[in-house]
């Protein structure tokens, strides 16, 4: 996996924090022991933040929460999600993720988001199982 340089949508993030056994978590764990280059964005971090404390499984204040999306600043590329818009996205909300992986120029956005993933034919866009059975453990 060294050398990738993959997306990570909030999706996955907040899965992989919550469940660390689970195809996410392993993604994220190999991200926070060197083995991937992330990219993520602004937009992508401060969405982990408003999500996270929603889940019962993470036992974390709101302040841990910040303090954990500031460390990702350190580990992970940041970039500021730039491009021409998708008109082909159903959500519109979805658009600065899509802007974060064609600003970041990397190999994937890692997602579970269903409306991300029909644009998989047009751009890099895998599910974690997808990504993990090409270049996991």
């Amino acid at each position: 996996m060294p050398g990738l340089r993959i997306v990570l949508d909030t999706n996955v993030l907040v899965s992989g924090l919550a469940y660390p056994g689970s195809v996410p978590g392993r993604i994220v764990t190999a991200w926070r022991q060197g083995g991937l280059d992330v990219v993520l964005s602004r937009y992508i971090l401060d969405e982990m933040v408003r999500v996270l404390p929603r889940l019962s499984k993470v036992q974390m204040t709101h302040a841990e929460i910040r303090d954990l999306a500031d460390s990702f600043m350190f580990l992970a590329d940041i970039v500021e999600p730039e491009g021409e818009q998708d008109a082909n996205l159903r959500d519109p909300d979805d658009q600065p993720v899509l802007l974060t992986l064609l600003a970041a120029r990397a190999d994937y956005l890692v997602t579970g988001d269903k409306d991300l993933l029909a644009l998989a034919g047009q751009y890099p866009v895998v599910t974690p199982a997808e990504f993990w059975g090409r270049h996991g453990g």
